[in-house]
């Protein structure tokens, strides 16, 4: 159902939620056309500002009213001309993370999103062991409004080490309609890296990924685990390596250097995938040594593509190799 017909069946709301304050409860009249459905999935169309998962969080915590009373069971049926009462005063949603003023190099923003060109080093949000100092804390002073977001607006993660471009909401109807793009693959995200190994021709990677359950901070290609497909194209060939432009379908963890390292072409720089070892006769000893130090994987979100979630216009954004990447892949070609 789209946005249009959802407000259509819905009718006006008691208020509209504004940048600058709290959301007022909001009211609907269940339609003729939803009568008999259950409460969760009812209410995710009269209320579609708000997922569906938020919705189902807040009617247990019983902060949605039907005909005047709590409705705390998700599957209760609802009957048309039922009133919906929901109590969506806005709430921290960032717990304990601290703003922060860390320089972000911010290529886009209006007010609905920004896209970040992420160097490496920078952690996206926190986590065990890491408390401050991610792209979250800056999110939260440059973009004081994702204050009342999911962890700040973060619609997709990069690994700490990969560099390159993501996108971030910076209101509540954003972040739905990105999330939405992402879980049904309509965001575009191409990347490139250096493989260890000559790569002859493009393929396409279908391996499904789990946890690996021998070492839980590693993920592996597993049978019963969750798609996931990775295409790739060859740039550039060298003696011993490859140079690579890849393409997600799927965004699990991991994804692209699992799949590169289960076709046994871990990226250049992986130590946790198996990166690190240098293969292959020829390499002098400066290159090899070079390889060898190159301090993270060598993987660059290189382009991000999507419609806007306001204007549905198409958005494209590209980010240029960082100095590090372009010096390896000089490196490589001086080898030959």
């Amino acid at each position: 159902m789209t946005a249009e017909a959802a407000n259509e069946i819905a009718g006006p709301l008691a208020g509209e939620l504004a940048d600058d304050e709290e959301a007022p409860a909001l009211s609907a009249i269940v339609p003729a056309a939803l009568d008999g459905q259950r409460l969760d999935a009812v209410a995710a169309k009269l209320f579609d500002d708000y997922s569906r998962a938020r919705l189902q969080a807040w009617i247990e915590q019983g902060r949605l009213l039907l005909n005047g009373a709590i409705a705390a069971k998700l599957r209760t049926a609802v009957s048309a001309g039922d009133e919906l009462l929901l109590d969506a005063q806005a709430e921290d949603e960032n717990g304990s993370v601290a703003a922060q003023a860390i320089a972000l190099n911010v290529i886009y923003a209006d007010d609905s999103l920004a896209v970040i060109d992420k160097p490496a080093g920078l952690v996206v949000h926190p986590g065990a062991g890491i408390r401050d100092g991610t792209l979250q804390n800056a999110l939260l002073h440059r973009f004081p409004q994702t204050l009342q977001l999911p962890r700040a607006g973060i619609v997709h993660r990069l690994d700490k080490d990969t560099s390159g471009l993501l996108v971030v909401a910076l209101n509540l109807a954003a972040h739905k309609q990105l999330v939405m793009a992402m879980a049904e693959r309509r965001i575009r995200r191409e990347y490139e890296a250096i493989a260890n190994g000559a790569i002859t021709v493009g393929s396409s990677i279908d391996a499904p990924i789990a946890r690996d359950p021998r070492n839980r901070l590693r993920m592996a290609v597993m049978p019963g685990g969750r798609t996931a497909l990775t295409h790739f194209r060859v740039l550039e060939r060298f003696a011993h390596h490859t140079h690579l432009r890849v393409r997600l379908e799927t965004g699990r963890t991991h994804q692209i250097r699992v799949h590169l390292a289960h076709i046994r072409h871990p990226l250049v720089g992986d130590a946790t995938y198996g990166g690190r070892a240098q293969r292959g006769t020829g390499l002098d000893a400066t290159t090899r040594a070079a390889l060898l130090a190159f301090p993270r994987q060598a993987l660059h979100a290189r382009e991000l593509a999507f419609a806007h979630p306001q204007s549905g216009a198409e958005l494209k954004f590209e980010s240029p190799l960082p100095n590090d990447f372009q010096a390896l892949l000089a490196l490589l070609r001086a080898n030959q």
